[in-house]
């Protein structure tokens, strides 16, 4: 494919049907943020808690009013291409989930080019140890990332927990119109600040490393999710990505989510009337 090319098919925003390409991302940003601030006023939070030394290394915890000590935990990986968004933008699904009686962590990471992708892979594997270790009561721990969140979060459930000091139980994923091989990017505008290698782009992607993610998570119910609208180069991340775990025996379905685009596929989190929002409380046995 000519880099002309690769270039638009890896540039999401200039496949909605909504609006502009400069509109539809200034409408997820304000989305996101929106949902957020929503969520910060429904839910006990607690802000900042750090996971490692880093000042990068924090996340947020938005917690139900309930009194249940059995509550099922949802940690967001958010997306922004490894260089954009924090986590001052990823609660906007404790909308939905504490009202349901689920605790929403949402992560932040070093994005580029502070952070490159060996550090936030490691960075999140790290957010997940640190998860179960401040909340070993929890019923059910599971994962939702978007675009580049869903890559973070495919990488977490390919770990090699030997290394760790606790082997993390996830039950569920929902990897969200995400990016499993890094290899095409390479070339485009995406890698400028990330500047990965060939070699850094292998062991970080996700489609090389199925064996692994089957001895790893192989109790993991995992959702892959694509948007209706993603470009064509996307939606075969999540395809084929899709495939080569299915042909492994692991437990995967596949959502092809109709009306959205790259952007409002995650931005609908907000809703508990949409169709992935019911999917996830269903998976945790809320729905």
């Amino acid at each position: 494919m000519e880099k002309d090319e690769l270039e638009r098919q890896y540039s999401p925003s200039r496949w909605s049907h909504r609006m502009s390409a400069d509109d539809v991302i200034k409408a997820h940003v304000a989305a996101l943020k929106e949902g957020t601030e929503r969520a910060r006023g429904l839910a006990q939070t607690l802000l900042n808690v750090p996971y490692g030394e880093g000042e990068g290394e924090k996340l947020d915890v938005y917690i139900p009013s309930t009194n249940s000590l059995d509550m099922p935990l949802v940690i967001y990986i958010h997306g922004g291409y490894w260089q954009f968004f924090s986590k001052e933008e990823s609660g906007f699904m404790a909308v939905p989930l504490v009202q349901k009686g689920v605790v929403v962590v949402a992560v932040g990471y070093d994005i580029a080019p502070k952070g490159n992708m060996d550090l936030m892979v490691s960075q999140v594997r790290k957010s997940v140890v640190s998860v179960i270790q401040q909340y070993s009561h929890i019923s059910g721990l599971y994962l939702c990332g978007h675009s580049a969140g869903a890559h973070l979060a495919a990488m977490v459930l390919s770990t090699d927990w030997s290394q760790y000091d606790i082997t993390p139980q996830i039950k569920g994923a929902f990897l969200v119109s995400g990016i499993y091989d890094l290899l095409p990017i390479l070339s485009t505008y995406v890698n400028e600040p990330l500047k990965m290698t060939e070699e850094v782009a292998v062991q970080n992607s996700p489609s090389k490393l199925v064996p692994q993610l089957k001895l790893s998570s192989s109790s993991c119910h995992i959702v892959v999710a694509m948007a209706k609208n993603d470009s064509p180069e996307f939606r075969k991340q999540s395809e084929d990505y899709y495939k080569a775990l299915a042909a492994s025996g692991v437990n995967v379905t596949m959502e092809d989510v109709p009306n959205t685009d790259h952007f409002n596929i995650i931005e609908q989190l907000v809703d508990g009337d949409y169709h992935l929002t019911m999917l996830l409380l269903k998976m945790m046995g809320k729905g």
